[in-house]
C-alpha cells in the first residue's frame, strides 16, 4: 500500500471530519460522554420494515492486515484527506478498513478509482449491499442479524480501538463503536450517541434484545452521552475509553444503573 498522501478536493456533499473524543473507564473520563460529528450520508435508500435506518449502499473495503496497526494507518490516513473511514476485525482474524455509503456500484467504483489515482490506496473490494446482514436477515430471520451484530461486538472486545487518533494507542469513543458495528452489518447508524437515542424505537429495559442499544447521562441530568450495545444477560459491550481497551459491562453495576437513560432497537 502506497503510503504517500495527496490532498483532495473535499466532495460537495458536506462530509464531517471526525473528532475523536476519549471516554476513560475511569468514571471521571466516562462522564464527558461521547459523541463527534455526524457522518450520516444523505443519500435516499429504502428504509427496512418496522425500522427507522436505511440499509447502506456500496462501500469501499481496503486491506487484510495482519496487524492492527497497519489498519489504524489507514484509517488516518483517509480520514485525513476527508474521509470518513473505520477499522474492524474480521471472523478470521484479519483487519480490514471501509469508508463511503453510495448508491450505486458505479458511484462507489469512481469513488475508490479517485482516492487510488491519488496515490492513498492500491487495491480495494466493492462491498455490496446482498452482502450485510440486514440484508441477508430477509432470508435467514431476524434472530439473524441480532446476532451478527452481537458477534461483530465481541470481535472488539479486547481492541484499544482508534478512531481518527493519531496513535495506535488512542481509544475511540462509545458513539463511534456503535455506529461502526451497525454499518458493518449494513444499517446505517448515525454517528453521534444523541442521534442514535433519537434514530431508534423506545423499548422498556424488560423488553431489551440482543443488538439493541443502551444509553447513559454520564454526564449530568438527563442528557444521553454514553451508549452500548446490548448482549444479553443483563450485560452490553462499549468503548469506556482511552487507556482501556474495549470491554463488556454490567447494567446491575451502580454506575451504569443510576445514569441508564434508556434503550432503543432498530431491530423490530
Amino acid at each position: 500500500m502506497k503510503q504517500r498522501l495527496r490532498r483532495q478536493r473535499r466532495p460537495s456533499t458536506l462530509e464531517w471530519k471526525w473528532t475523536p473524543v476519549f471516554c476513560v473507564l475511569s468514571f471521571i473520563l466516562l462522564a464527558a460522554g461521547c459523541g463527534g460529528k455526524s457522518a450520516v450520508p444523505r443519500a435516499s435508500r429504502p428504509k427496512m420494515p418496522e425500522r427507522g435506518l436505511a440499509v447502506m449502499g456500496y462501500s469501499i473495503q481496503i486491506g487484510a492486515f495482519s496487524n492492527p496497526d497497519n489498519a489504524i494507518r489507514l484509517t488516518k490516513i483517509l480520514e485525513d484527506n476527508g474521509l470518513s473511514a473505520y477499522y474492524f476485525v474480521r471472523k478470521t482474524g484479519t483487519y480490514k478498513v471501509r469508508f463511503g455509503d453510495f448508491p450505486s456500484k458505479e458511484a462507489a467504483r469512481r469513488k475508490a478509482e479517485t482516492v487510488r489515482a491519488a496515490g492513498i490506496i492500491d487495491e480495494y473490494y466493492l462491498v455490496s449491499p446482498h452482502d450485510y446482514a440486514a440484508v441477508k436477515q430477509r432470508k435467514y430471520g431476524r434472530s439473524y442479524l441480532r446476532n451478527e451484530i452481537v458477534e461483530t461486538a465481541r470481535r472488539f472486545i479486547g481492541l484499544p480501538y482508534q478512531w481518527g487518533g493519531s496513535s495506535p494507542d488512542d481509544g475511540f469513543d462509545c458513539s463511534g463503536l456503535t455506529m461502526a458495528v451497525y454499518r458493518i452489518n449494513g444499517l446505517n447508524l448515525p454517528r453521534m450517541s444523541k442521534e442514535q437515542y433519537r434514530a431508534g424505537i423506545p423499548i422498556k429495559k424488560g423488553q431489551l434484545k440482543s443488538g439493541d442499544l443502551v444509553f447513559f447521562a454520564t454526564s449530568g441530568g438527563k442528557r444521553v452521552s454514553h451508549v452500548g450495545i446490548y448482549t444479553g444477560d443483563n450485560k452490553f459491550i462499549h468503548a469506556p475509553g482511552k487507556g482501556r481497551r474495549i470491554c463488556a459491562a454490567s447494567l446491575s453495576k451502580k454506575y451504569f444503573k443510576t445514569r441508564y437513560a434508556g434503550a432503543r432497537t432498530y431491530l423490530r
